[in-house]
């Protein structure tokens, strides 16, 4: 039985996948996967980029709706401005098997430009793309990979990746630098070489501020249950830990709430997750999804979109952290504030190398004096 497919943005418009549909003028479709929108994280940065920031829009349970100035910073304005989108068409995958037609499905609608996001999209964006090769898609979280399972290009693709690894290496220096018992933990979702890039990177930063600190690491095998998260965290604050990192999409609102629970501090991912429990967010590991979904969307409308490899790091701006809350004492925050400053500097020069794999975290373990 063929799996029904909810369509978030204009209902109406994606009731026949059968036929070509005529859309608007710069029409712009985006597929979800399993997180869905909500998820205060990667499938929202994709979102914000599309609707508020691209196309000055706000998504209601009633349609979409003007942005209002107010809701829009002056700041972000003047760096993005709108770009005068009409309502773009959104899907959300229940299951990775929702994923291929829903893109065929945008396709056949006109989309000129078919967003995909996350990496375990990579299977139908590679697929679909080969069928449509005149169609032009931006898959966010991972290249494009070949009937081996290697990196390659395709010429009606744009890839976008993340040096996750940098951001996650700045979430440890600050998470030992506000760690009061040297205990901190790392919650991923499925264990997956992305994820353990996450968990990489901040163990190195954990281990550069305090190699005495012990870094407790567990999985939810999930990105979107969110009672795993709070049964994982709740695990990891019983065990000591006083700060937890997790890099779990929508599990990751359980680890929060976990934190909420325990009175301790969590730093979130992919999103500014501070709104969620603002006296529990340390700070939030940025993936700026939204950033490259904005400029993608920009290409396509200046008619300079290419297919390729992009990877954005500290270097491009594509991963940082969120502002840091004062959730630790004044004299202690600025410490570990010109702490992750300086580590910032030496990154972005290139003077320090993060570890990307846990192999490469090991052998640099072995290096340091």
């Amino acid at each position: 039985m063929q799996r029904h497919i909810w369509a978030l943005g204009i209902v109406a418009l994606l009731s026949t996948a059968a036929c070509k549909k005529t859309q608007p003028v710069h029409t712009i479709g985006l597929a979800l996967d399993v997180g869905g929108r909500g998820d205060q994280s990667f499938n929202d940065g994709a979102l914000r980029g599309l609707e508020q920031m691209a196309a000055g829009l706000r998504y209601t349970a009633s349609g979409y709706e003007p942005l209002p100035d107010a809701e829009y910073p002056a700041e972000l304005r003047a760096r993005f401005p709108h770009l005068g989108l009409p309502p773009p068409l959104v899907l959300s995958g229940k299951a990775q098997e929702d994923y291929e037609p829903n893109l065929q499905l945008l396709v056949d609608q006109g989309a000129e430009l078919i967003i995909a996001v996350g990496f375990m999209m990579e299977p139908a964006v590679r697929a679909v793309a080969a069928r449509n090769p005149n169609a032009r898609f931006l898959l966010l979280d991972s290249p494009v990979l070949d009937a081996k399972g290697k990196p390659t290009t395709v010429p009606n693709v744009r890839a976008v990746v993340f040096r996750e690894n940098e951001g996650s290496f700045l979430a440890g220096a600050l998470a030992a630098e506000a760690s009061k018992g040297g205990k901190i933990g790392f919650v991923g979702g499925m264990q997956l070489p992305l994820i353990r890039k996450f968990e990489a990177g901040f163990r190195a930063g954990v281990a550069q501020v305090n190699p005495a600190a012990q870094v407790l690491v567990a999985y939810t095998g999930t990105f979107d249950d969110e009672k795993k998260g709070v049964e994982v965290g709740q695990d990891l604050y019983a065990h000591g830990c006083d700060v937890v990192f997790h890099a779990a999409g929508l599990d990751g609102l359980g680890v929060i709430k976990a934190a909420q629970q325990a009175g301790k501090l969590v730093i979130g991912v992919d999103s500014d997750q501070a709104h969620v429990a603002p006296r529990h967010v340390l700070t939030s590991m940025l993936k700026r999804v939204d950033v490259a979904v904005y400029l993608a969307v920009k290409d396509v409308l200046e008619r300079k979109f290419s297919g390729g490899d992009v990877v954005l790091g500290l270097r491009e701006g594509g991963v940082d952290l969120a502002p840091v809350g004062e959730l630790i004492p004044p004299a202690e925050r600025e410490k570990a504030l010109a702490e992750v400053a300086r580590l910032r500097a030496e990154i972005v020069a290139g003077k320090l190398a993060v570890p990307a794999t846990l192999e490469e975290l090991s052998k640099s373990a072995a290096a340091r004096p």
